[in-house]
């Protein structure tokens, strides 16, 4: 059993990665995307939370979440959210009664300052290019980025020409 003890702090920003089962691109349709949307919109209706950015790719999704002041409770968020997901698309199970969708567990990091939340922003916004998906963030359908563009947070072409140096060495996968 892992000792690995996450961050519990209310009303906090958070990155998270999360991963599909094997690395399946699962989300590489536009339906499976629309049934993602639909978990997010329906669990925010529950349990309320700032979605501040988010990228989704075929095999992983990777966002940064507010919450309230006096809620620490993403665990809970996610679990909901995979399970509305899960039960829409597959039926498969393993021996442990595990869906074939998802990893069993997801990563997250504690925003720490402005600084922090910007490297992760343009992270999320600068990962279909990395993958190789598009030659600029502008360019991948399934990003925050364009909201961020017309709120005056990104210039249209940003991350089109190279890797900001923001972003070398950063690896949140």
């Amino acid at each position: 059993m892992s000792n690995y003890r996450r961050s519990k702090t209310s009303g906090a920003s958070y990155f998270f990665t999360v991963v599909t089962w094997k690395r399946r691109k699962i989300f590489g349709t536009e339906r499976n995307i629309n049934l993602l949307r639909e978990a997010f919109r329906k669990i925010k209706s529950r349990q309320s939370f700032e979605l501040e950015a988010i990228v989704i790719l075929p095999d992983h999704l990777h966002c940064i979440w507010a919450l309230p002041e006096d809620d620490s409770d993403f665990s809970g968020r996610w679990r909901e959210i995979k399970k509305y997901v899960t039960r829409r698309i597959s039926t498969t199970r393993n021996n442990r009664n595990e869906s074939d969708v998802w990893q069993r567990r997801f990563w997250e990091h504690q925003i720490r300052d402005e600084r922090d939340w910007q490297n992760h922003m343009d992270y999320i916004h600068y990962n279909p290019v990395k993958h190789g998906y598009v030659k600029a963030p502008r360019d991948w359908r399934w990003s925050s980025f364009d909201k961020w563009v017309s709120k005056g947070g990104y210039e249209l072409n940003w991350g089109g020409n190279s890797m900001p140096r923001n972003l070398e060495g950063m690896d949140c996968e």
